[in-house]
C-alpha cells in the first residue's frame, strides 16, 4: 500500500527528521552515481528529493509517481517533469533509461515482480537500477513515524535474490541511516555522530535503509528464427576448381 504523496512531501520537506534523511541518503546515492552527463534519469515512487541534483547535467529527468500514491508538480519554479502512472505500466519507451532510482516504490507495490519486469524493460543496455528500501534489521522499518515503516522491509539477500530472478545482476550495496527515527532534540543533535559511527557499530545497530545497485543483464536471443549452420563458412578461400574439358 502506497503512502499519500502529501504525507511523503510533508515528511521530507517539513520535518527535521525528513531533511536529515534526505542529506544522508542523497550522499550515499552520490557515491553510487557521481554524475549523469547526457543520460536519461528516471525515478519511481517518491524519488524527487534525490533527483534534483541531476536536473542540470542529465539529458532528461523523469519522476514517475504511482496512481495509488498520487502526484505533485515538481520541481517548483521549473518546468514540470513529474508524471502520474500505473504501478507496472510506465509511459516510457523500451530501453531508453540509463539510470533508474526507486524510493518508496518496491516495498509498497502490490505487484513487486511486475514492477521489476517494468524496470528491466525501460532500462537500456548497460543501464543500472538503484533501489532504496527499509532494512529488515534496522530501526526505521519498525517505526511508523517515517515512510520507511510501511510496506515490506528487505534484507540484502532477499532483495538481491529478487533482482536476480528478474534479469538484474546486483553489483553494490550499502546500509545507512543509523540515527534513530525520532524527532526528539537529543537524537537530532547527535544524528551526525550516529551516522559517522554507524559502520563501526553495525554489529549492534543496523542501518535503517538498504540501498542496492544492480545492472541490467541481457541474455542471448532465444526462440524461433532462421539459424543456418555451415561446416565450412570460409569456402570462398577454397582452391578454384579446374575447368571442364570441352567435347570435340
Amino acid at each position: 500500500m502506497h503512502l499519500d504523496v502529501q504525507d511523503l512531501r510533508n515528511f521530507y520537506y517539513r520535518s527535521l527528521l525528513g531533511r536529515s534523511a534526505i542529506n544522508v541518503i542523497d550522499s550515499r546515492i552520490r557515491e553510487f552515481w557521481p554524475e549523469a552527463k547526457r543520460q536519461t534519469i528516471a525515478g519511481f515512487g517518491f524519488a524527487v528529493p534525490f533527483l534534483r541534483r541531476y536536473l542540470g547535467e542529465s539529458r532528461r529527468v523523469i519522476a514517475l509517481m504511482p496512481a495509488p500514491q498520487g502526484v505533485i508538480r515538481w520541481p517548483e519554479g521549473m518546468p514540470n517533469v513529474s508524471v502520474l502512472c500505473e504501478e507496472t505500466i510506465w509511459p516510457l519507451e523500451t530501453g531508453h533509461v540509463d539510470k533508474l532510482l526507486l524510493v518508496h516504490g518496491l516495498e509498497t507495490c502490490e505487484h513487486p515482480s511486475s514492477l521489476l519486469d517494468e524496470c528491466w524493460r525501460v532500462l537500456g543496455p548497460g543501464g543500472s537500477v538503484l533501489i532504496v528500501v527499509p532494512n529488515r534489521a534496522g530501526l526505521w522499518s519498525r517505526s511508523d513515524r517515517t515512510p520507511f515503516g510501511y510496506g515490506r522491509p528487505y534484507s540484502q539477500t532477499q532483495l538481491e535474490n529478487q533482482l536476480k530472478a528478474h534479469g538484474f545482476l546486483p553489483e553494490r550495496h550499502v546500509t545507512t541511516l543509523f540515527q534513530p527515527p525520532s524527532e526528539k532534540p537529543f537524537w537530532r543533535k547527535t544524528a551526525g555522530m550516529w551516522e559517522r559511527l554507524g559502520g563501526r557499530i553495525s554489529i549492534v545497530a543496523a542501518g535503517g535503509i538498504l540501498i542496492v545497485e544492480a545492472g541490467k543483464r541481457v541474455h542471448a536471443p532465444r526462440g524461433p528464427g532462421v539459424r543456418e549452420r555451415r561446416r565450412r563458412p570460409l569456402s570462398v578461400f577454397d582452391p578454384k576448381p579446374a575447368p571442364e574439358a570441352k567435347p570435340a
